[in-house]
């Protein structure tokens, strides 16, 4: 049984608040949805469930993802996308055909697929991110999906989108072209060479259709990839003036240093500060108009390893509970100093999915018996993502560098939020943040997660074990004080005088 360390010194940590970093973009609180275990079969959509709507969807869990915030969700994968065939989850549903799914050792049945993808988007008031398949695929399956799901009508493919019930088209803005093609366990796996020669075409072809589409260029799985810089680098040498993103993956485990896992973040910044720099080397070599930047389309705590020891002994079976991980308190703690990052560097990063939405390593929980549920990390997101918008300030922290602090105020200045993080495992930190500048008049909101266990969880059986607190907040002069306990996050909202 893991125990809670012994409680250290308390802490001093002053923040003042600097120069604004960039805007934040409403992207940056995306999310995922693959066709992995639960995720989308008896997560999004569930049939004959007592909160599900005529369409098979589950108004229950909409509700959630309305609040948690998410802006954008990206589809259908994730590995899966890359052995996928789009045209099997179009049509009468009792003709789509049964497949399947080596990513995911699964039985895919079809019944969900883009058509109601997009209806589900629409629902739960996202934008839709439509991942391509090039692993398997090709560029020809690509355009047409492309015609399928944004062409007006006319055509053979518009045409039958209509026929199957959309008389309007999908109007897709937002397309990924390929998924972790860099990584060997990838169907279709590709050379940087070989992927960067099929994005180009890929792209070039997409923008015949509408040049102003976005389109996103594989980058490195995860940052201990041994092509991690040099894929990038040849895929935008080759792409640099057909895409408008390089994707990235990261994820975060916690193993035996408890302390290393809550400083995740600090991994996280050195990661997209490295993708940011072969962005800016290739576009010295390459001078464009075109403004490439960072899309973190996979980010999240997950103990990949635990999936490891068992996918090989599997039998094929539909919707399988496949990394359904609980999130605990130290859990959720990183994920909003992960968040924190994202926003800090809002300058270089302009599109961001937590992995996954519901069900697999989701912030949402949902079972075929109950209610859906929010896992711990469900509320650092929440809290975060009221910052969608706002202009991110730098901020300077003197004293304990356990303490990380983001600061972002609305674009009319009427309101400001404060983000901190406690990274110790042992002390207390007693915060103060100058927000003088900005001229506080008010507290509107504040909460704090933590628990006096860091392990603790919310489960099927204890579903709100945990949920934030209200902390004790003090604003005196323009300025913020309050106490973070050990492993710690906290979120404030405050009014403020647009004319201060």
């Amino acid at each position: 049984m893991r125990r809670s360390p012994a409680a250290g010194p308390t802490l001093r940590a002053p923040i003042e608040v600097g120069a604004p970093i960039g805007v934040a973009d409403r992207r940056l609180f995306g999310s995922f949805v693959e066709h992995l275990g639960r995720a989308v079969y008896g997560g999004i959509h569930d049939p004959g469930h007592p909160h599900t709507d005529a369409t098979g969807m589950r108004t229950d869990v909409i509700d959630l993802v309305r609040e948690l915030g998410v802006t954008l969700v990206r589809y259908p994968g994730g590995n899966f996308v890359s052995g996928y065939d789009w045209r099997d989850g179009i049509g009468p549903r009792s003709q789509r055909p049964r497949r399947l799914d080596l990513a995911w050792k699964s039985i895919e049945t079809n019944e969900f697929g883009t058509d109601e993808f997009i209806a589900w988007c629409r629902a739960a008031g996202v934008e839709p991110m439509l991942a391509l398949n090039l692993g398997l695929g090709d560029v020809r399956s690509a355009l047409r999906l492309l015609e399928y799901a944004n062409h007006p009508g006319g055509t053979s493919l518009s045409d039958e989108r209509a026929a199957n019930g959309t008389a309007q088209p999908h109007d897709v803005r937002l397309w990924c072209l390929g998924n972790e093609l860099d990584g060997p366990w990838q169907l279709g796996h590709k050379s940087a060479e070989q992927y960067a020669h099929v994005a180009a075409n890929a792209a070039a072809a997409m923008r015949m259709f509408d040049p102003a589409l976005e389109l996103v260029a594989v980058g490195s799985s995860n940052a201990d990839m041994p092509s991690y810089g040099a894929w990038e680098e040849t895929v935008l040498d080759r792409t640099i003036e057909l895409v408008d993103y390089i994707s990235c993956h990261i994820y975060f485990y916690e193993s035996d240093d408890l302390g290393e896992f809550l400083r995740s973040a600090d991994r996280l910044d050195a990661f997209l500060e490295g993708v940011d720099a072969v962005i800016r080397r290739v576009r010295d070599r390459h001078p464009s108009a075109r403004d490439v930047r960072i899309s973190l389309d996979e980010w999240n705590v997950w103990n990949f390893r635990a999936y490891d020891d068992i996918k090989d002994a599997r039998d094929f079976e539909h919707a399988p509970r496949l990394l359904e991980q609980e999130y605990t308190v130290a859990d959720a703690v990183v994920v909003g100093s992960l968040l924190q990052s994202i926003l800090a560097h809002c300058d270089i990063v302009a599109i961001a999915a937590i992995a996954q939405l519901v069900n697999v390593i989701g912030p949402i929980r949902a079972e075929p018996d109950g209610t859906a549920w929010r896992q711990t990390i469900f509320y650092p997101f929440a809290s975060a993502a009221r910052s969608a918008g706002h202009t991110v300030h730098s901020t300077k922290t003197t004293g304990a560098a356990e303490v990380v602090a983001t600061v972002t105020a609305s674009a009319d200045r009427a309101t400001a939020r404060v983000h901190l993080t406690n990274r110790s495992t042992t002390s207390p930190a007693v915060v103060e943040v100058d927000l003088s500048s900005l001229a506080p008049t008010g507290v509107v909101h504040a909460e704090l997660l933590w628990d006096p266990d860091p392990h603790a969880a919310n489960v099927a059986t204890d579903r709100e074990r945990v949920r934030p607190r209200t902390p004790a907040t003090v604003l005196d002069d323009g300025r913020l004080r309050l106490t973070l306990p050990p492993i710690s996050w906290a979120g404030i909202e405050l009014s403020c005088s647009a004319d201060g």
